[in-house]
């Protein structure tokens, strides 16, 4: 395990490995058509590398990556494996909220993304949690794609 900045939480190895090595439909909060955006970038990676289904979650609710997108995670039809966060930490938390009301299986707090008491939220309803990571750095140190 590692710890990072003052954070109490600290991310659990096989956590990581197991989300990006299981296929499941993630939730990308703050993916748009913008590509300039790291939620772009990582978007294609989950899909493209790692061959997880993505689903866009962005108030325009746009179509990226040929995915059809949503305004909120309330939105989407079926289940949601992980709610991948792409939100500046201060929205953080509503985002984690919706994710537990929602049932997705786990949250995933990008790489900056820090929230510790959201973070608790979501291990008291029985999320997985990851935060202040990128899947696009842990899968290729991973051996991943």
């Amino acid at each position: 395990m590692w710890f990072a900045g003052n954070m109490t939480h600290t991310n659990d190895p096989d956590v990581i490995s197991r989300l990006l090595s299981s296929p499941g439909r993630w939730a990308v909060v703050g993916l748009s058509s913008n590509r300039e955006r790291a939620a772009y970038r990582v978007g294609a990676y989950l899909q493209r590398v790692l061959e997880m289904q993505i689903v866009p979650v962005h108030p325009r609710a746009e179509v990226v990556h040929g995915q059809d997108g949503y305004a909120t995670l309330a939105d989407i039809p079926g289940d949601i494996d992980v709610v991948d966060v792409f939100v500046n930490s201060s929205l953080a938390g509503a985002v984690v909220d919706e994710a537990i009301a929602r049932g997705a299986k786990a949250v995933w707090l990008q790489l900056d993304v820090i929230d510790e008491e959201a973070v608790q939220r979501a291990k008291d309803a029985g999320l997985d949690v990851v935060m202040d990571v990128c899947p696009a750095i842990e899968g290729p140190r991973l051996g991943l794609g």
